[in-house]
């Protein structure tokens, strides 16, 4: 039942109902439709005459001014009209062919002892009603029911006319019955109207169906966002170990996934992406609930473990803020990192001995460094040490951190320092100022132009294939089809599958 289309069978069902709706309202029945009103039914105290002076000798059936004595009276006033969309001839009345009467009001417990066509909408209307047309007064004493017979009439569109009555109790208490007007048309029906004010049932019985089909279809829509939002919620613990150049960015995505997916919880252990490689290849067969983030591919060394391209991520070289030098060639950069420049006046800048910030190696940010910036060739840099102990070196000095945040933290404090990290943690960072290589800033665009030479992909291992219902399998779902991208674009990452060639999406390309 879960995919039975509920949603669309609803929907052809109402587009269904308000055409049959209008077809029946408008094409078949009610295309002729005789409509009567009951304007007035109203108890009259006292002397017929001194109400009414003249109008009973005008009312009495015999037309003579005698009467029998009158109390219980009640005047009302019944509207006929044609409410209908197609016009009413004669041949319409339901009624034999050879009989004049098409139309009768019932009084039940009175009798009429008097009546008068009143304004009629079209005075031609008149010559349907005129003596011998077959309009009369009579009573069904059996029932105790007086009765007004009135003829054919022909009614044009919103065509209608007044009958005027005069009745008498005849039976009962408390408040008479209310008229009943009896009669038939052909294709067509007969209806009590009202003002042209509100709704007739209907009407609103049909704006109540169709509010409730918008209903359903609203909380369906809600219930299919849900359940789409859901599909890929998997409860569980995932281990995020490596990059930590990667980890901010994993972090946000992580908490963004957790707010949907409350029973998935997730720890964090990035320590660089070798030893994160390390522990899964180590501690990952049959479990997983352990992945590993890194900048660029993992190499020979763990065939164990199964590659997951993430993003391409752009990386930046970084200096101290008193070093003014805006810009760097790659030669430059290779030339400082294989300690051939001792001062950055010897580049245009202060008059500073230079510091240069390396990550170990098993780094994957010293891993995209060597490779897209240093190359294989690049002679080894010299030896170094701990970055607290060159501070007060009184010329060039070489120094290694284990971390991203210890990369910031020193170039942030060495006078004259430069080291490199990835752009949205440089962006962030307080006390480095990011450079341009060959004049091209690290932006999107510009790795995706392929003119800005140090950029890297991010990479997802596990050990062997990941169960299909694994929290890290949904996650992997996550950052790469579905609300993760935006995560990783808002750290200035592109998302492999936004690629108009996600096969590039490789650090040798």
């Amino acid at each position: 039942m879960q995919d039975f289309p509920l949603d669309n069978v609803l929907g052809v069902a109402a587009i269904a109902v308000s055409l049959m709706a209008f077809f029946w309202e408008f094409l078949l029945v009610g295309r002729k439709r005789l409509g009567y009103r009951v304007q007035m039914d109203t108890p009259v105290t006292g002397e017929i005459e001194s109400v009414f002076p003249g109008v009973l000798p005008q009312l009495r059936p015999d037309g003579t001014a005698s009467a029998p004595d009158l109390h219980d009276l009640s005047v009302v006033l019944v509207r006929i009209e044609n409410s209908g969309r197609s016009d009413i001839d004669a041949t319409d009345y339901s009624a034999p062919e050879h009989d004049p009467v098409g139309l009768h009001i019932h009084f039940p417990d009175r009798r009429v002892i008097g009546m008068a066509v009143n304004e009629l909408s079209d005075d031609a209307l008149g010559d349907s009603l005129r003596p011998g047309s077959g309009i009369g007064a009579r009573e069904d004493t059996a029932h105790r029911v007086g009765i007004i017979d009135l003829p054919k009439v022909p009614l044009n569109r919103k065509d209608h006319y007044k009958i005027l009555a005069i009745l008498q109790r005849t039976g009962g208490t408390g408040e008479a019955p209310p008229p009943a007007v009896r009669v038939k048309i052909k294709g067509g029906r007969v209806a009590e109207t009202s003002s042209n004010t509100g709704l007739s049932r209907r009407v609103l019985a049909l704006i109540v169906f169709l509010a409730a089909v918008v209903t359903v279809q609203f909380v369906m829509a809600l219930h299919t966002e849900a359940t789409s939002a859901d599909s890929d919620c998997v409860a569980g613990d995932l281990t995020l170990v490596g990059s930590t150049a990667f980890e901010p960015a994993v972090r946000e995505a992580a908490a963004a996934y957790g707010k949907h997916c409350e029973k998935a919880h997730f720890t964090f252990e990035f320590d660089g992406s070798e030893r994160g490689l390390s522990r899964v290849d180590e501690e990952g067969k049959g479990n997983p609930g352990l992945l590993a983030v890194t900048d660029g591919s993992k190499g020979a060394g763990f065939p164990n473990l199964m590659p997951r391209t993430l993003a391409l991520s752009a990386f930046t070289m970084i200096v101290h803020p008193a070093v003014t030098v805006p810009n760097l060639t790659i030669q430059q950069i290779r030339d400082l990192y294989a300690g051939r420049v001792a001062n950055w006046s010897q580049l245009g800048g202060p008059d500073q001995a230079v510091r240069v910030v390396n990550r170990p190696v098993g780094s994957g940010s010293r891993d995209a460094f060597r490779t897209r910036i240093l190359g294989d060739e690049q002679p080894p840099a010299p030896p170094a040490t701990v970055c607290r102990t060159v501070m007060t070196a009184s010329g060039p000095a070489f120094c290694e951190v284990p971390v991203t945040k210890d990369m910031l933290k020193a170039v942030a404090e060495l006078p004259g320092a430069i080291g490199y990290s990835e752009y949205s943690d440089a962006a962030k960072a307080s006390g480095v100022k990011a450079i341009t290589i060959d004049g091209h800033a690290a932006t999107r665009e510009e790795v995706l132009a392929r003119n800005y030479p140090f950029w890297s992909v991010e990479y997802a291992y596990s050990y062997d294939e990941l169960p299909a219902d694994s929290l890290a399998a949904a996650f992997l779902r996550y950052l790469t089809d579905k609300a993760g991208k935006d995560v990783l674009r808002s750290y200035g990452n592109t998302p492999c599958g936004e690629l108009s060639d996600p096969t590039s999406c490789t650090p040798g390309r």
